[in-house]
């Protein structure tokens, strides 16, 4: 089954939640200049076909727990990368995985509690990934900006 396209009617809705979340629909409606119950429907399509999900997030990250961040550059057997890069993406202390070209085949961004904690889990969790061969840690010392909308991706018609 085949993902409907994102339209520009979508993309303004998208384009408004993504400053304030808690705007109403009839807010919405009345900056695009459609009726509300056409912005609650397109939200909800968007939701049900996982395109997006509405959620809470700390505006700065000093506003949650303490916490450290790491940024660790996997190299992985090249046969084995789709692989390694999933099973990477789907620990729960990493918050961001992508495949690269460059100096890492896999860059992935950790949030955790501890150095004591972010031992174990490079090595005792990232390091015993079948196919992972290198991993090289860089610590988030001091956040000069966070902007929690980085991870917002909207198509454009160009």
């Amino acid at each position: 089954m085949k993902k409907r396209e994102i339209d520009d009617v979508d993309r303004m809705i998208l384009e408004h939640l993504s400053r304030d979340a808690r705007m109403s629909n009839r807010e919405i409606a009345s900056h695009i200049g459609v009726t509300e119950g056409t912005v609650r429907g397109r939200i909800k399509q968007l939701q049900n076909e996982k395109i997006i999900k509405i959620t809470a997030v700390t505006s700065t990250p000093q506003q949650a727990n303490n916490y450290i961040m790491a940024y660790l550059g996997i190299r992985a057997d090249l046969d084995r990368l789709k692989d390694v890069a999933k099973e990477v993406a789907d620990f729960e202390f990493i918050r961001f995985a992508a495949t690269m070209l460059g100096r890492y085949d896999i860059l992935a961004f950790a949030v955790v509690s501890s150095g004591n904690e972010l031992l174990d889990v490079v090595n005792d969790q990232v390091m015993r990934v079948d196919g992972v061969r290198h991993v090289e840690t860089t610590l988030a010392v001091q956040s000069l900006k966070y902007d929690y909308r980085w991870g917002r991706i909207v198509e454009h018609d160009d």
